[in-house]
Parts: structure tokens; C-alpha cells; sequence
């Protein structure tokens, strides 16, 4: 069973819950997401597999998860960057944002989002289980996508391109 971490919105922990019940009650908790450029400037992207329950096929930051139970954020966030992506690179904590969405199918993302960021030039090795593919897209063709088809991308990537592009311009 997949446990999150409930939080307030403080990022103060208050208990756990099954990750599947969690997003049917629209529960507050940890989440991580990460973001990887390539010395070009360019931002690594997934498509999320098929079968995942919610968001499938659509394409988001390099990778996404919830730290365990006494899991820190930065561990959970090399862990996972390595599991989705077979990648290994150093991380830097960048922000953290709350967002609550509506997913369809009675489920609502309610994250407390740490999202880090790295560098690297290395050929993702993905993990098909959870991802359908990969690619880097420059900044400006990427914000051009975000503006003419804003469905095929995550609620949750929308917002941190948002604040990225902000934090560059």
C-alpha cells in the first residue's frame, strides 16, 4: 500500500494516508517534483504512462512523487529521479507551492509541492511502468506548447513552469 504524508499548510506532518484515498478526499499532503535541464538550457519532459490513474499520457516535469513516511524530501526526490528516469544528477531545492485540482474520476491533487531541480546531459533510461516517453524542449518552444495545448500537460506542470519561467525572466 502506497502511504502519503498528510500535512497543513505549514508542510508540518499530521498523519498518513493511502495515496489512492488521499486524492478521493482531497487530502493535503507532501509531494515532490523535479525539474532537469540539459546544458543547452533545454527542459526534460515525460509523458506519463497510460495506465496511471490520473493525468495518463500527459506530459510533465522530468519526474513527480510522494516522499514516504519519514522519508526526506530531498532523498525521495534522487530516488524517484532514478526510478522514473534512470538518471542520477545532483539536486537543488528551488520552491515549494500549494495547488489543489480537480482530476475527474472523484480524484483532486492537493499537494504541498517541494520541487528541485539538476542538470544533466545523460540519455534517460525510463521506467515504462511509468513513463510512455521522453524529450527536452527549449524554454520557448515549451511555453509556446503550455499556450496552444495546455491539455496535454499536467495541472501541476503548468504551475511550476509558471513560476520557473518567472524566476528566469
Amino acid at each position: 500500500m502506497d502511504l502519503v504524508v498528510l500535512v497543513d499548510e505549514n508542510d508540518c506532518e499530521i498523519g498518513v494516508m493511502e495515496k489512492l484515498r488521499a486524492h478521493q478526499e482531497a487530502q493535503l499532503h507532501r509531494a515532490i517534483s523535479v525539474v532537469i535541464f540539459n546544458t543547452d538550457g533545454e527542459m526534460l519532459l515525460q509523458q506519463r504512462a497510460g495506465h496511471k490513474y490520473h493525468s495518463p499520457l500527459l506530459w510533465t516535469n522530468a519526474c513527480c512523487t510522494h516522499p514516504s513516511p519519514d522519508e526526506p524530501v530531498a532523498e525521495a526526490a534522487l530516488r524517484r529521479l532514478q526510478e522514473e528516469m534512470g538518471l542520477s544528477c545532483s539536486l537543488t531545492y528551488a520552491f515549494n507551492f500549494i495547488y489543489k485540482a480537480e482530476l475527474g474520476k472523484g480524484l483532486t491533487e492537493y499537494e504541498f509541492d517541494h520541487v528541485f531541480y539538476g542538470f544533466s546531459n545523460d540519455v534517460p533510461a525510463i521506467n515504462e511502468d511509468e513513463v510512455s516517453s521522453y524529450k527536452y524542449v527549449s524554454m520557448a518552444n515549451l511555453k509556446n506548447e503550455l499556450t496552444n495545448h495546455p491539455d496535454h500537460f499536467t495541472v501541476w506542470f503548468k504551475l511550476i513552469f509558471d513560476k520557473i519561467n518567472t524566476m528566469q525572466e
